[in-house]
């Protein structure tokens, strides 16, 4: 059964109205066409109503739909082939966080991403793409592979935060994602990160410097998320639409500030909707952007990258 959100519901009735219509026509014979051309029409205009006038919690909500693409649908749906790369040569394979060499376009890469899971099962063997510091430095090893063969990199963004457990601390979570965010920002290749799902604090931002930095339509990208934000500003998860819209998350508020490059639009209703439709937009996205960075040196590459992150946040009255 496919989940369906509550500001969804005038989309549901409708649709459900329009089955109805069709089986009374099947039923009784009568041409009943011009009612589902109505019905259709009003259809369409409530979709675009609904969609295009999203609140941020909204957005939250539709980036976690559970049928949305994961990094592993995107490698298999835009990727002609993919050697999967594991563990981060000290502690062990951390699932939450995949990773390997691939081939996009025709053009040679390393692709990067946390995976969540489809179902319970899977989403306790990626530990719901939680990565623990292990990840980090799994990533961090593939992204010192690709720069050693002078391969781009391309990062993948969909977790609800990195792993805050006690032994991902014993382990050095804060020094993981830390050093990651140092070597990013002078790694001498070309890096492009999407946010393809949910964004949220250090676990997203460790694999998230990049000479080209976007989000999906539908998605989020932000210190914390608003029920965390929520429990810890009003001591109850009840606050978490409001914190979503102080919190400025969405796509739109997040090129507005400057700190992302673009936005990649969705198929209408989501991502989850036409999976193969976004993946190859993503596709040709990467494509393009690709070629355009390729010619670049390593030290421009570098200095642009620095020059981008280091600009932002900076006011000047």
């Amino acid at each position: 059964m496919e989940t369906t959100f509550d500001f969804e519901k005038p989309i549901a009735d409708l649709q459900m109205q329009i089955e109805k219509v069709r089986q009374v026509a099947e039923k009784t014979k009568v041409d009943m066409s011009a009612t589902l051309t109505e019905l259709q029409e009003k259809l369409e205009k409530t979709k675009h109503e609904i969609y295009s006038n999203m609140t941020g919690w909204q957005k939250v909500q539709m980036s976690r739909h559970p049928d949305r693409p994961q990094t592993l649908d995107y490698v298999s749906m835009i990727c002609e082939d993919f050697i999967e790369l594991h563990g981060d040569r000290n502690v062990k394979d951390d699932k939450a966080i995949v990773g390997g060499f691939a081939t996009i376009g025709g053009q040679p890469l390393m692709i990067i991403g946390h995976q969540k899971g489809k179902n319970t099962k899977e989403r306790q063997f990626r530990n719901f793409g939680m990565a623990n510091p292990e990840g980090y430095r799994k990533a961090l090893r593939l992204m010192k592979l690709a720069e050693k063969f002078n391969k781009p990199v391309v990062t993948l963004i969909d977790t609800m935060g990195a792993y805050p457990g006690i032994e991902a601390e014993e382990r050095g979570q804060g020094e993981a994602i830390a050093r990651n965010l140092l070597e990013m920002s002078i790694l001498k290749v070309p890096i492009i990160c999407i946010v393809i799902g949910e964004g949220a604090s250090g676990g997203a931002l460790g694999i998230g410097v990049g000479d080209r930095v976007y989000m999906l339509e539908h998605t989020w990208y932000s210190v914390i998320s608003p029920e965390s934000c929520s429990s810890i500003l009003w001591r109850s998860w009840d606050y978490k639409e409001k914190a979503a819209e102080a919190l400025k998350l969405t796509a739109e508020d997040m090129l507005k500030n400057g700190l992302i490059d673009g936005i990649i639009p969705e198929p209408l209703g989501g991502a989850h909707h036409n999976p193969k439709a976004i993946a190859e937009t993503v596709k040709q996205k990467l494509v393009a952007d690709l070629t355009e960075l390729r010619q670049k040196p390593a030290n421009q590459l570098v200095t642009e990258r620095i020059n981008k992150f280091s600009g932002m946040g900076v006011v000047i009255e």
